[in-house]
């Protein structure tokens, strides 16, 4: 049977809480403070937690912290009165399942308990059919190509949340490979053929997305039904108007535990919760493991690779797209660029330029227009972040490589523009 662990420091409570939840197929197990709750946790690894956030002297939430910290898989529901439910959405930030408001009645407290009880099931079967690390890394190598400064660190940050169950939350501008990323991590813990449901939260109607994903009776439309066993993959979370972003809350809290939630957004969702613009509650619960994809212009380093690699997808008839080469020339025009369409931008001049060129080598002149003239001067935050050569050979560029006059722009040396 199940086994659910109450921790509440009213004792009077914990009779009523037997009579309730034994029934319905539960074994019960009490704690009346956080520190016996961890020492019984760790004991006996209960399926689920249920805690009062207004306890003594160690709080619901500092309870809950110290159990992630313990086992970051840990279902808990946190219990709060009306007065604390700033407090309770607070919680979904360090990773509780769900809260319920003092008082509630007994149909809730059912309901809410073998939603949970539901994700922790498919929680621990996504765990077993876990792809192996080595073929995470596999396929990590294979979609993110690169091996720059900025790489490395969002490569752990995948490896390390690919096989988990809980929500992940893409930041980043458009064309970065978010999608990308978000592939990774369906395949690395879904079963063969389990689906990848993407909605474009942009480009549907609120009366589409309404149907489709929140339902008629806010139980759920075909594509959470569609996405069961799988993943739904939410791309530009943020254009979601304000009352489909607190009825998509509604139909998480009911629905979103058969299928692991992934969202996308290009705007900055803290500042925009900040603004009152965005929904806390569902920022919390789409933003538990937040990670960047950085833009092309600063991955620079990573541009020859990422050539290659484009190129050698491209179909020429008369050459062989893999012996394509760009100069250094036309490298340092490339990299002189902001590249706003990041990697879709670069996948599509250099495919073109692979498919259509006459001849092996390809020079600055080959290259677009646009990329040959000056549209950006870097910014004071892009040459104190360790893009100070880039942002020199901007400069250099825009002077038409005269380095007397790029010096005086900038006040230095020749030598030391390098």
């Amino acid at each position: 049977m199940p086994s659910v662990l109450i921790v509440d420091d009213l004792i009077s409570l914990h009779e009523l809480f037997e009579a309730v939840i034994n029934p319905i197929g539960f074994t019960t197990s009490f704690a009346t403070d956080g520190e016996t709750a961890l020492v019984r946790y760790a004991a006996e690894k209960f399926d689920l937690v249920l805690a009062d956030i207004d306890m003594r002297p160690m709080d619901g939430l500092t309870l809950l912290k110290e159990l992630k910290l313990r086992d970051p898989s840990v279902v808990v529901i946190i219990m709060t009165a009306y007065a604390s439910t700033e407090s309770a959405v607070q919680a979904l930030k360090y990773g509780a399942f769900d809260y319920m408001q003092k008082p509630f009645r007994v149909d809730e407290l059912i309901a809410t308990l073998r939603r949970a009880l539901e994700f922790r099931n498919f929680q621990r079967e996504r765990t077993a059919l876990a792809v192996a690390p080595d073929i995470i890394a596999a396929d990590i190598e294979v979609r993110l190509i690169g091996h720059g400064l900025k790489l490395p660190k969002l490569m752990a940050q995948v490896k390390k949340l690919a096989a988990g169950r809980t929500p992940v939350l893409l930041t980043g501008e458009q064309g970065t490979g978010r999608a990308a990323v978000a592939e990774i991590f369906h395949t690395a813990n879904s079963p063969a053929g389990a689906p990848l449901l993407r909605v474009d939260c942009a480009l549907s109607s609120d009366a589409h997305f309404r149907e489709a994903l929140l339902g008629t009776n806010g139980d759920g439309g075909a594509w959470i039904k569609e996405a069961k066993g799988g993943t739904l993959f939410l791309q530009n979370l943020h254009t979601l108007s304000e009352e489909l972003q607190k009825e998509l809350v509604s139909v998480l809290r009911n629905t979103g535990h058969g299928f692991r939630l992934i969202c996308t957004t290009s705007e900055d969702l803290e500042k925009l919760v900040d603004a009152g613009r965005f929904n806390d509650e569902l920022f919390y619960r789409v933003a538990t493991l937040p990670i960047h994809i950085p833009p092309l212009r600063e991955r620079l380093d990573d541009l020859p690779l990422l050539i290659k690699h484009f190129s050698t997808r491209a179909t020429n008839l008369q050459l062989e797209p893999s012996s394509i080469e760009f100069t250094e020339d036309a490298l340092a025009v490339m990299r002189t660029y902001h590249w706003p369409g990041n990697l879709t931008e670069l996948n599509q001049v250099v495919s073109k330029i692979a498919a259509t060129t006459e001849t092996r080598i390809i020079t600055s002149q080959q290259l677009p227009p646009r990329l040959r003239t000056l549209q950006h001067w870097p910014t004071l935050a892009e040459f104190l972040t360790g893009q100070e050569q880039q942002y020199l050979d901007r400069v250099i560029y825009a002077c038409r490589g005269d380095k007397a006059a790029a010096a005086k722009i900038l006040g230095v040396s020749i030598a030391r523009l390098g």
